[in-house]
């Protein structure tokens, strides 16, 4: 029997609350509002996507560190970690300094997310290949970040998220497409997609076309995806 298919909800913080992302315009980023829970204090978000989901693992944005190049937000992602135990949670903080990764490993908080956007070169993701997961980072037809990141499948870790900006929140549908080019270029990488998934039809359309999971926020807020998916 296969690894079962991941559906790993995600948040994106700003200023200490969690927002609703729509197409990577993240300057437009507003509080976010959910069936799910009350308020977009963290911890209450979070646990409500993971109890919605019935996921083992967590995707945090940054967008603070990601957007504004401020220290990752440590305290925020302690008040997820305490609100959803258990849960395996990946962070994108704009890692782009080895210190920022070593810190935050030794807090014990996760597993750090290396986006392609926020690299200076490829040393970072050859660096800590090791231990973190590699976000190729594209807007449009537009591939975010150093060139060898995206060309040098040798310099990847194991964990790979393909995460096409412009379909996040969007409602396009996942971009099938980049998946299929990554995957040719990496075959034995665990592929995750992020952006655009809509329902259970993509959910299966992404497992037929080898992906390991998906990232997902708005389609669980909506009810679209839950638990049975």
């Amino acid at each position: 029997m296969g690894t079962p298919f991941a559906v790993i909800p995600v948040i994106d913080l700003r200023h200490g609350r969690v927002v609703r992302a729509r197409r990577g315009e993240r300057h437009s980023y507003a509080p976010i509002e959910t069936p799910l829970a009350k308020g977009s204090e963290p911890g209450a978000v979070a646990s409500a996507l993971i109890r919605a989901a019935g996921a083992r693992t967590l995707y945090v944005a940054d967008l603070d560190a990601i957007v504004d190049g401020t220290p990752p937000d440590l305290a925020a992602v302690e008040a997820v970690a305490r609100a959803c135990p258990g849960v395996a949670l990946w962070l994108d903080a704009g890692f782009a300094r080895g210190s920022d990764v070593e810190a935050f490993l030794a807090a014990g908080l996760g597993r750090p997310v290396l986006g392609s956007e926020s690299q200076w070169d490829a040393a970072l993701v050859r660096a800590w290949r090791d231990r973190a997961i590699l976000s190729l980072d594209s807007r449009g037809a537009e591939r975010l970040g150093p060139a060898e990141i995206h060309e040098r499948p040798d310099l990847w870790p194991d964990d790979v998220i393909v995460m096409t900006l412009a379909r996040v929140g969007a409602g396009l549908g996942p971009d099938l497409p980049a998946l299929a080019a990554v995957r040719a270029r990496a075959p034995g990488a665990r592929l995750y997609a992020a952006g655009g998934v809509r329902g259970p039809e993509d959910l299966a359309a992404l497992r037929q076309a080898g992906a390991a999971g998906a990232l997902v926020a708005s389609a669980i807020h909506d009810g679209r995806i839950g638990a049975w998916a």
